[in-house]
């Protein structure tokens, strides 16, 4: 597990690809969470948050999990303040972005809670905005490998832009929250709050159980990307993209080629 965390942390950390996953593949999302962990540990940077993935039916594992966590880290969190921003993807490696729905925690989730219902995570203080996730890894076949090798990669996540915040979110439908991806002006998906089954509020509810069960708790101020909200959708560097959020603004940002890290950045 250390070895594959390694070489994972090694190529990010290098703005590099990776040929083929370097390792066996998990057994199951327990062990792919340890990996994770480890990899956690490695990155000089807080986790300010967490994207949720959803895992199709027939790619679950034992552990029953409709769902998938990966780490959101300090430097990696923008906001959208007007002008175009720019995000990093790996050439060679596996580059998209999602539009997505992004709830912040307005309070510590209670120590101990590791079971959470879509009604007590609505319940819950929290303040919802727009968003876009960078899914970005250095291994090109990472989401065909399945779950527990994007669980292995940090949940083949490489940033998340947070734009405005929409105001009283746990009494609007979620079917009025629509939104549009475009890639360099060419629309490439439409959707929603409930694009994906159970929509926001049982996003949120995985999220606060895993996260309790993974013996991280989450805390006030942590972000949740509930999960696409139009699909995935491909960009490589220098394309543009766009994503339209009806009546509640819109994410403008530029894909850029990830480059190495300064060194100074990693502890020695």
């Amino acid at each position: 597990m250390a070895a594959i965390a390694a070489r994972f942390v090694g190529a990010r950390r290098q703005g590099q690809s990776l040929p083929a996953f370097p390792g066996e593949i998990p057994p199951d999302l327990a062990t792919a969470y340890r990996v994770q962990d480890i990899a956690i540990g490695q990155w000089p940077d807080p986790v300010v948050g967490w994207k949720v993935g959803f895992i199709a039916p027939e790619r679950r594992d034992v552990s029953g999990d409709e769902r998938l966590l990966g780490p959101v880290f300090a430097r990696a969190r923008q906001f959208a303040i007007g002008g175009q921003l720019s995000f990093a993807v790996f050439a060679g490696g596996f580059g998209a972005v999602e539009a997505e729905y992004v709830l912040r925690l307005d309070a510590d989730a209670p120590e101990g809670k590791t079971d959470w219902t879509p009604d007590e995570a609505a319940a819950f203080p929290s303040s919802l905005f727009i968003g876009m996730e960078v899914a970005s890894s250095p291994l090109a076949t990472i989401n065909q490998l399945g779950p527990r090798v994007v669980v292995s990669d940090f949940g083949n996540n490489n940033g998340l832009i947070v734009g405005p915040g929409i105001i009283g979110w746990a009494s609007i439908a979620e079917t009025s929250l629509t939104c549009r991806t475009f890639i360099d002006d060419r629309q490439v998906g439409q959707g929603g709050a409930t694009t994906l089954p159970g929509g926001l509020r049982a996003a949120f509810a995985f999220a606060l159980s895993r996260s309790a069960r993974r013996g991280r708790p989450l805390k006030a101020g942590d972000l949740v990307a509930t999960g696409n909200a139009t699909g995935i959708h491909d960009i490589l560097p220098g394309q543009q993209a766009r994503i339209e959020f009806d009546g509640h603004g819109s994410i403008v940002a530029r894909a850029v080629a990830a480059a190495p890290m300064d060194e100074g950045d990693w502890p020695a």
